[in-house]
Parts: structure tokens; sequence; C-alpha cells
């Protein structure tokens, strides 16, 4: 039961995630840049640690020192489950400014991150490193009616239960405004 509710919050927040972007317009604010598509390896490429050069280094993610323009998305985090079964996506875009949406992925609300709190989350990003993130996390406790989250940041998507995020994800999760209003 457990793991279909694990795929099925997969599902869902991949669903969402590829609904979420911006209607056909020039280029979407998701296309990575080109820099990390081109000169960078493929995530999946990216974790063998067999390569030689600069861009086989373990601290080079193809984002890590770029900052998004500010109507790019710096980050957009899937929370799924929790008692009430919910489903939240929170959008927060290069200069701070962030979009809540609901599990139809209509907008629930709009804010914008003070300028201390963008910088948490920046440098929450940087050090969770997601080039070198398992895709998906697993080995936690289960944690009945828990969340279940899905990350998209720099070219990467990630996911796990919350027990078992890595501590730099969680960092990540905390620098978040939050997912429900109130």
């Amino acid at each position: 039961m457990r793991a279909l509710r694990a795929v099925a919050g997969l599902v869902l927040g991949a669903a969402l995630l590829a609904g979420c972007g911006p209607a056909a317009s020039a280029g979407g604010d998701d296309t990575p840049p080109k820099a990390s598509t081109e000169s960078a390896p493929s995530p999946a490429g990216s974790a063998s640690g067999s390569g030689t050069g600069p861009a086989a280094s373990p601290a080079a993610s193809p984002t890590a020192s770029r900052v998004p323009a500010p109507g790019e998305t710096l980050v957009r985090v899937t929370r799924t489950g929790g008692f009430a079964g919910q489903t939240h996506t929170l959008i927060v875009k290069g200069d701070g400014s962030w979009t809540r949406l609901d599990a139809k992925a209509k907008t629930e609300s709009t804010g914008t991150m003070p300028e201390a709190g963008l910088a948490a989350l920046r440098t929450a990003l940087q050090e969770a490193d997601f080039a070198h993130l398992p895709r998906v996390a697993t080995g936690g406790p289960t944690i009945y009616d828990g969340y279940f989250y899905a990350f998209v940041h720099g070219g990467y998507e990630v996911a796990g239960d919350q027990s078992s995020l890595p501590p730099a994800l969680t960092r990540v999760v905390d620098a978040l405004p939050s997912f429900t209003a109130g």
C-alpha cells in the first residue's frame, strides 16, 4: 500500500510538473540554460565520477553559479500527501516571486520572498547539489500520512518521502514559502 501511494504521488507530481509550465511562450521559463545542456554532462552521466577535467568536478553543477533571470524558474517543488492527501506546488522565480498551485494547477496565491529568504533558498539549493542526489530518495522510516516531495532545479528532478529526504533537501523545504495558505 505504501509503495502504491508513493508511485501514485510520483505520477501525480510528474503530471502536475508537466502541466505547470507557461503556455506556449518564447521558450518558457523552464527551459534549461543553454550552457548547462551544451557544456555539462547529462544528469545520468554526471554521477559516474570517472571523467577528468572541469566538467567532471563534483562541485560544478550546471547552474550552481548561474543566477536565473527574474522570469526564470529557480525551483519548483510539489508536495503531495499529509492527513488530507492534498497536493500543492510552489514555483519560485529568480527574482523571489512565487506562485502556489493547487492539485489542479490553479493559482492559489502569489507573493515575493524577502531578500534574506531568497538568499537562504539559493544557498540551500546550491548546497543540495542536485546533480549528485539520488533521483528518488529511499530508506527512511515510514511516516503514515507523511508528505512526498518532487523537486525540479537546474535541469534536475529529484523526489522522495519526507522521511527519506537528505538533510540538504530538508533545508530547501525549510527555506520555501508555505505550501498552504494561512
